[in-house]
């Protein structure tokens, strides 16, 4: 297998982790798991944010590294609009919580607000991708 097709191979199969988080994040909201829909759906930003990263051929071990360099190369330079950073950032702070604070809560309102979000952010950091 060449280095370009595994590339490819791997943006595809982040990406397609994205989409398949995003609809977990979907089920698990409709189930009134909140915490649970909230670790979805910022998994669905961090496998998309992946896949663009490792089309531009930078990979990362951690989710700092990948936080990091998405917030200074991505959101920084305007590639993408701020709001998508903001939320980024907000849904690694609450997936934090919710799979590290006792009694954390989230409601249903603010988990399919953040949903709604993760949709328009897969649609935007998909026009980045030039490999799918």
């Amino acid at each position: 297998m060449s280095e370009r097709n595994s590339k490819e191979e791997a943006v595809r199969y982040w990406w397609d982790k994205a989409f398949e988080s995003l609809n977990a994040a979907r089920r698990e909201l409709a189930a009134d798991a909140f915490g649970f829909a909230i670790n979805r759906a910022y998994y669905a930003l961090f496998y998309a944010v992946s896949a663009l990263l490792i089309e531009e051929s930078r990979r990362f071990k951690k989710h700092s590294g990948v936080r990091a360099a998405f917030n200074r190369e991505i959101i920084k330079t305007g590639r993408l609009g701020r709001k998508h950073g903001d939320l980024y950032n907000q849904l690694f702070r609450d997936r934090q919580e919710g799979d590290y604070v006792e009694f954390a809560e989230f409601d249903a309102e603010y988990v399919r607000e953040k949903i709604e979000a993760c949709e328009a952010f897969l649609a935007d950091i998909r026009s980045l991708i030039k490999s799918l």
